[in-house]
């Protein structure tokens, strides 16, 4: 499965990531946060959470909108050991 960071500029395109590399990066810390692309789709960020809480960690994730237009939000997740 791969997601997309959120954009660190308006006219950039999102950076993939893999699924490998988010769980190396949360076995060499208790706790961390991403920001995803709004090109992501809800089912791929639910099979997300299904992954990493079957693997017994705690996820949380949340819709953050960062202007006033619909288009203008990000998702927040928050994965802890």
């Amino acid at each position: 499965m791969d997601l997309k960071f959120a954009r660190t500029e308006i006219n950039s395109k999102p950076k993939k990531v893999e699924l490998s590399k988010l769980e190396a990066l949360l076995e060499k810390k208790e706790s961390v946060i991403f920001y995803f692309d709004r090109e992501n789709s809800h089912k791929d960020l639910l099979e997300l959470q299904d992954f990493f809480e079957s693997k017994g960690k705690s996820f949380y994730m949340n819709e953050v909108k960062y202007g006033l237009a619909d288009s203008e939000y990000m998702y927040q997740v928050h994965i802890i050991n």
